[in-house]
């Protein structure tokens, strides 16, 4: 086996080729270089990694506490835009009326009366039965008045009467609470109302004229009255109430 193998390398060195036993050898050690090569590559870089966990920990908790704090942030930022838009649609309201700004506050926990409780009382100059209105028209009258809060009662509560005029053709009624709509009653039964038409305030106790109350959806007719009787959708969105304007009695 020896003797063959000089033969097989004297022979190639004669031929001035490589001999297959130089390129078998260079082969093993290329391979054990690579071996040993990666092995110590992967034990440095283990190393590194666990020299750097603890800042790599650090650095996790303080992009998790940035996270948290943006969060918060952007909440705010949501919570002052929508605060923003509020007083903005309001504030001709104000301006046309000379009326009182305030916030809804509280909501009866009982559910008993459709009524709301304002941030506004008679040392802002407050007074009961003044007008409530959004941006969007009507929304109730005061009930009660104490020195920083006052109790609003909606119009679609049962005890809530206003002076109504149907804006088309300007037929009268008077619109009453009915819990989730309102009902205006007493329109004359040849008026030729329509599904969409708006009904609006006229000049009352607590309203001036021409406020919106809410969009006509259904139309009763009775045959033995001389009355026919509008259900509205309240042209306010009364569940979802933040600012609103209290206007001085007309």
């Amino acid at each position: 086996m020896a003797a063959l193998l000089a033969l097989v390398q004297i022979n190639a060195q004669r031929t001035g080729s490589v001999s297959p036993i130089t390129t078998a050898a260079a082969s093993f050690f290329s391979v054990a270089e690579t071996a040993v090569s990666v092995t110590i590559g992967g034990l440095r870089s283990l190393g590194s990694a666990i020299v750097a966990l603890p800042q790599l920990e650090r650095d996790n908790g303080r992009l998790r506490s940035n996270n948290r704090q943006l969060v918060q942030e952007n909440v705010r930022l949501h919570e002052l835009a929508a605060a923003y838009a509020s007083e903005a649609a309001v504030r001709p309201v104000v301006d046309l009326y000379h009326g009182i700004e305030a916030r809804v506050v509280g909501f009866p926990p009982e559910n008993e009366s459709r009524a709301v409780t304002i941030n506004a009382g008679s040392n802002a100059g407050v007074r009961r039965d003044d007008g409530v209105l959004a941006a969007d028209g009507a929304v109730g009258r005061v009930e009660s008045v104490g020195p920083f809060s006052s109790e609003v009662v909606l119009e679609t509560d049962y005890t809530s009467r206003i002076p109504a005029v149907v804006r088309r053709g300007r037929w009268w009624g008077i619109a009453r609470g009915n819990l989730t709509s309102v009902l205006v009653e007493y329109i004359p039964q040849d008026a030729p109302l329509r599904v969409g038409d708006v009904v609006v305030t006229g000049e009352g106790r607590s309203f001036h004229s021409g406020v919106p109350i809410g969009t006509v959806t259904a139309i009763e007719r009775g045959d033995a009255t001389l009355y026919q009787t509008a259900i509205l959708k309240p042209a306010v969105d009364l569940g979802a109430l933040d600012r609103v304007v209290v206007v001085p009695n007309p």
